[in-house]
């Protein structure tokens, strides 16, 4: 099966036959709201008039005018590929398929009048609402942390967009002979192989452009957390006195002053360019919208089948901020299947249909080690309805037997394919 093929359908075919062609209960028509417009809400908002034939409103609320993808911004940092290769408009979803577009964010959700407030004041009615809103990035977590990334002296970039070209910046003023050091927060946290990636990246440039200098990989969990082998093997072979990894260094806080990053029972580490990932939870309207209500009210619950909220009727949450299943990674590919599920769940109900009641996701994610060379893992999910929730399909996915170029290809074959899968 091509690969366009396999991501339109992948983690829908299930519901999309029974929806086509459905007329809305009572011929009026429903209106769905979708707050975020990165995979999991542009997703979600195309697939909501795609199964519905049209016959479904949808309004998606974003504040920026394109989606600035994550996946693949790491070879900004390296020096292979500029921020625009990255960024898809969101227009294509208004001419294509008639989504109305809001440019703005969501001040406030009220689940029981079911309206959103805009940040301009505007109030939006929902009959059905996605919440795709991303991961917020929990400075307090790291003393210091915050007023470090408010003068741009510690940057995280786990946003795609103008922080990626900042810190790249920071990577090019760093001295022939300096250090960066990438500090990763424990489990789970948004792109488990990102955090390595990066530093396959600058350890690129560096032995490209300056190199003397040094790759720290200060990593709060045990282990690398993701093709922990495949890393470790282009470390040694390809980096070998360039990159350190250093397991169980949990960052506590950081001191511009001095460049150091201080941790829990390990020493302080000194960088010319500190790149602190402090832990993650649900966006931050999920969190103020009492939406946030497992794991000490950092991830938003779910009923697996449908993505709806567990703790409000009618909202379905996709992407990162959900408390994901067991063998479920905070990846693009994975809220684009998340979005998916959603619309074809949220179109049954509108238009009385059963909801699918087998639905399959699928999931890859691809790590460059530099420039060229790429290794993937990959897994295929099933919904178990009588544990009612998701697990990993036994024999499924896997990973690469090691980096080559013509996984590269693929990669950006797959780019370029779930951007048009999202957006086009």
């Amino acid at each position: 099966m091509r690969r366009r093929t396999l991501l339109k359908f992948s983690g829908a075919a299930a519901g999309a036959a029974a929806l086509a062609g459905c007329a809305g209960v009572g011929g009026s028509r429903p209106r769905v709201v979708v707050v975020g417009g990165g995979y999991g809400g542009a997703t979600a908002a195309k697939y909501v008039r795609l199964f519905s034939g049209q016959k479904v409103d949808v309004t998606l609320v974003e504040p920026q005018a394109a989606l600035i993808s994550c996946p693949m911004s790491n070879l900004v940092l390296g020096g292979s590929a500029t921020l625009q290769q990255m960024s898809t408009p969101l227009s294509g979803l208004a001419s294509r398929h008639g989504v109305t577009l809001v440019q703005d964010s969501v001040r406030a959700i009220d689940t029981a009048g079911k309206t959103v407030t805009l940040a301009g004041g505007q109030q939006i009615h929902w009959d059905k609402l996605v919440v795709s809103p991303g991961v917020d990035l929990r400075l307090d977590q790291v003393e210091g942390l915050a007023a470090a990334q408010a003068s741009g002296a510690v940057l995280q970039a786990w946003k795609a967009g103008p922080e990626t070209l900042a810190l790249r910046r920071q990577l090019e003023a760093v001295p022939d002979g300096g250090v960066y050091a990438i500090a990763i927060p424990e489990q789970p946290y948004r792109c488990p192989p990102g955090p390595y990636e990066r530093a396959c990246q600058v350890a690129f440039y560096f032995k490209n452009a300056k190199p003397r200098s040094k790759v720290l990989v200060l990593d709060a969990n045990p282990d690398v957390t993701s093709k922990g082998a495949l890393f470790r093997k282009v470390w040694a072979e390809q980096y070998g006195g360039i990159v350190e990894y250093r397991a169980s260094h949990k960052a506590l806080g950081v001191d511009v002053a001095s460049k150091r990053i201080r941790f829990d029972l390990q020493d302080d580490v000194r960088a010319d360019v500190m790149n602190v990932l402090p832990p993650m939870r649900a966006g931050l309207i999920a969190v103020q919208s009492g939406l946030a209500n497992q794991a000490s009210n950092r991830w938003c619950g779910v009923d697996y089948l449908t993505f709806e909220s567990t703790a409000a009727r009618d909202v379905h949450v996709v992407g990162d901020s959900i408390l994901a299943a067991s063998g479920m990674p905070k990846s693009a590919h994975m809220a684009n299947n998340h979005a998916k599920v959603a619309a074809a769940a949220i179109v049954a109900r509108l238009m009385g249909w059963e909801v699918p009641a087998a639905p399959m996701l699928t999931n890859t994610c691809y790590s460059f080690v530099d420039d060229k060379r790429v290794m993937h893992v990959a897994s295929v999910h099933e919904y178990a309805p009588a544990e009612k929730t998701w697990r990993v399909v036994q024999g499924s996915g896997g990973l690469s037997p090691g980096a080559t170029e013509l996984e590269g290809v693929y990669a950006w074959n797959w780019a370029r394919n779930i951007w048009a899968d999202a957006l086009a």
